[in-house]
């Protein structure tokens, strides 16, 4: 059968005998950005771009760890709203602008959360898609 091999994985790497943990720090410094707040009723989604509509950062409910029925939770949407908040501030950011777009339970709460921590809002718009002639009719039975 041979011999089984157990290979440990760490974030900290040994350079000369010194071990060294990689931090990721943005180098973007930008003052203005816009909030993309994607709110359905089983997840919530956060997306921070420039004022030009580049991405900087991104975050939704599940890649916090929240799995099923409370991905749709407003606490859910608090949180990614807190988590993409310290982003914003190590990159400079000091205003934002937030453009919602769903109709889930995570709308406001995803916005305070973001405004908790001390950054600037500028404007709310709703861009959730309505429909003009609604739904197709069920077709007629035939019995």
């Amino acid at each position: 059968m041979g011999k089984k091999r157990i290979v440990k994985k760490s974030d900290t790497e040994e350079k000369n005998g010194v071990a060294t943990k990689e931090i990721s720090v943005s180098k973007k410094n930008v003052d203005y950005g816009i909030l993309h707040v994607q709110s359905t009723y089983n997840n919530t989604k956060l997306a921070l771009t420039d004022g030009k509509g580049n991405l900087l950062c991104a975050s939704s409910s599940g890649a916090l760890g929240f799995k099923g029925a409370k991905k749709g939770t407003p606490f859910a949407a608090a949180k990614i709203g807190e988590t993409l908040a310290l982003k914003a501030q190590g990159m400079g950011i000091k205003e934002v602008g937030v453009i919602v777009k769903g109709v889930g339970s995570g709308r406001e709460s995803a916005i305070r959360g973001f405004v908790a921590r001390g950054i600037n809002l500028s404007f709310i718009k709703d861009k959730t898609p309505i429909p003009h002639n609604g739904p197709k009719a069920p077709k007629p039975r035939r019995v």
